[in-house]
């Protein structure tokens, strides 16, 4: 959070303000949508702040974790990106930066010589395993949602990504 806490909710009044401007049909999506980007904002804060001391970024962090799920420690520049749903130029940029930290390597692919795998060192792996305790301990398990929240979180948003084409499966 930046500053002290406002004294109201200052989305309540947009929404109050849309209404008054006769955009009744599309205040309270507008307070929805706008709720959603400031909570973003406020976790990837509360995310950034656990990472710093590991010298990480969110994004590096979900690459070196994504590597770590990986059964064998590596996996195609491509796929990476596609399974992080960023741009292959996003991924190539903490690869960087993680290669030079020297959590990760790059190598050619043994079969396809276009593709480049990436890999974590031990290093990298060691990191990723104490940068997830400390996001587990210090973020996840105190998310400022209930149980039954996260449940009707987890489900609202994922029906709005599956509708938005973020994925198919039912």
């Amino acid at each position: 959070m930046v500053g002290a806490p406002l004294p109201r909710d200052p989305i309540a009044d947009a929404r109050r303000n849309w209404e008054r401007h006769g955009w009744s049909d599309v205040a309270a999506p507008m307070a929805a949508i706008t709720a959603i980007m400031r909570t973003q904002q406020i976790l990837l804060a509360r995310i950034e702040a656990v990472l710093k001391p590991f010298g990480l970024t969110f994004a590096r962090y979900e690459l070196l974790a994504l590597l770590s799920f990986a059964r064998s420690g590596a996996l195609p520049m491509n796929k990476a990106s596609a399974l992080l749903q960023v741009h292959p130029t996003s991924v190539t940029n903490a690869v960087d930066r993680l290669q030079e930290a020297g959590l990760v390597l790059r190598s050619p692919h043994p079969t396809d010589g276009r593709t480049t795998l990436i890999e974590l060192t031990s290093g990298g792996r060691t990191l990723a395993k104490r940068a997830t305790a400390a996001l587990n301990g210090e973020v996840f398990a105190q998310s400022g949602f209930g149980t039954e929240d996260v449940d009707a979180l987890i489900r609202i948003l994922g029906d709005f990504r599956r509708g938005a084409g973020d994925f198919t499966d039912p």
